[in-house]
């Protein structure tokens, strides 16, 4: 509860600050903030309807994490962001933020009804509550095709670490979209996530090399390419995917592990295969011919 000699703009901005610039009539109600007062600041605008019932602080500049905590505010107790709008928070899918997506426990006006919402299942985000990466994952799945599916959970193991065991852990029989989420997770869903591995299969077309195994977990750790039949692993590095400290540490570990396991392990990048490719088809040929 607010002190009692606080000034109503004190008030605002107390409550604004928690909540990305929002509040809602419930909340200034409860911090002492009178009915009339609420009409007084609607109309001289520094508060700004967004939602029935929820405000923008009028003088916080709107932004796409403002958005989507009012959304949230207006779907009531227990709504999470979900989603598309959730997977834009999770720096998973970029561009220009989704429009707010909300997943509420109860049946509201522009929210998808989710009673099955389990705990585990809840958590927040830079302070917005959100759905999981994985039930983000799974709601999304049956709405979109399988390439773009595959380039965003191939994001979310990158930057999260997210495996098809932790999938199937929320995947239930009837889940829809349950069968193409697996596929995509184990590499069975036969998609190439970027320019630089239609790029790299083309090279190997060309020079009549096997095309291998890709984006299928490997020891436990997705990778880009793999011959199982002649102990081959190769990364391929763009700087798009490549350029944390934490995917160069994940590069390192898929390199220990496919020693590991008996393979040869090789890196090439955007340079080897656009620019200069002779050196490395020379390269891959003598390797898989070692391995006949």
């Amino acid at each position: 509860m607010a002190p009692k000699n606080q000034s109503v703009e004190q008030k605002l901005d107390r409550l604004a600050s928690r909540a990305k610039g929002n509040v809602t009539r419930q909340e200034l109600l409860a911090a002492g903030v009178s009915s009339d007062e609420i009409r007084h600041r609607v109309k001289i605008g520094t508060l700004i309807p967004d939602y029935r019932g929820v405000y923008r602080v009028g003088h916080r500049a709107p932004n796409f994490e403002s958005s989507y905590m009012a959304a949230v505010k207006a779907r009531g107790e227990g709504a999470l962001l979900s989603g598309m709008a959730a997977l834009y928070l999770y720096g998973v899918i970029k561009g220009k933020p989704p429009p707010p997506e909300v997943t509420a426990p109860t049946q509201r006006k522009g929210a998808r009804h989710s009673p099955s919402i389990c705990r585990n299942e809840a958590t927040t985000r830079r302070g917005i509550p959100v759905t999981t990466l994985v039930r983000a994952l799974i709601d999304i799945a049956p709405r979109i095709s399988e390439e773009r599916l595959a380039r965003i959970c191939h994001e979310a193991g990158v930057l999260h670490n997210v495996t098809p065991a932790m999938v199937d852990r929320l995947l239930k029989p009837n889940t829809p979209g349950a069968a193409k989420l697996r596929a995509v997770m184990r590499g069975d869903a036969k998609v190439l996530l970027s320019k630089l591995e239609r790029k790299f299969q083309q090279r190997l077309k060309e020079h009549g090399l096997p095309l291998p195994e890709t984006n299928k977990p490997a020891g436990g750790r997705r990778v880009d390419c793999r011959w199982p039949d002649h102990n081959l692993t190769v990364e391929l590095q763009s700087f798009t995917f490549h350029n944390s400290r934490y995917s160069w540490e994940q590069d390192q570990r898929r390199q220990r592990e496919a020693y590991a396991r008996g393979d040869e392990f090789r890196t090439y990048t955007w340079h080897d295969v656009f620019e200069e490719a002779a050196p490395m088809m020379r390269e891959l040929t003598a390797l898989v011919a070692q391995a006949r």
